[in-house]
């Protein structure tokens, strides 16, 4: 399986891949939308872990739109520290969304979703 984190924030984003790459064959790290969207137009992802507060001028919801588009098959797991989608409506926004899950939670927790997640696509 292999596994995308966007998250702009560097060693947030080695401590998830750490904890992944126990048990994932290929976890890449993109620091910005750009690189993600480059990223998902290279290689074929089972899931892409997006969080929610990127760097500004980074769009989010526009790495989502790309994989859904290149990759229909992807799975999306959101990570954020905001309670402004926790009403349920992102769902609606974003088709290939499993989860939204606390910005907080345990690298151990957003292991077992993107193992779950990637073993179903």
């Amino acid at each position: 399986m292999k596994v995308l984190i966007v998250e702009n924030k560097v060693e947030l984003a080695e401590i998830w891949r750490r904890h992944l790459a126990r048990e994932i064959e290929q976890v890449d790290i993109a620091a910005s939308a750009d690189e993600a969207i480059g990223r998902v137009a290279a290689t074929d992802y089972a899931v892409v872990v997006i969080d929610l507060s990127l760097a500004e001028g980074d769009s989010p919801i526009s790495v989502a739109d790309y994989v859904q588009y290149r990759r229909p098959d992807c799975r999306i797991i959101y990570v954020t520290d905001r309670t402004f989608f926790s009403d349920g409506s992102i769902f609606s926004i974003t088709p290939q969304l499993r989860a939204l899950v606390p910005a907080d939670s345990t690298p151990e927790d957003l292991a077992a979703l993107v193992e779950h997640y990637g073993n179903r696509s």
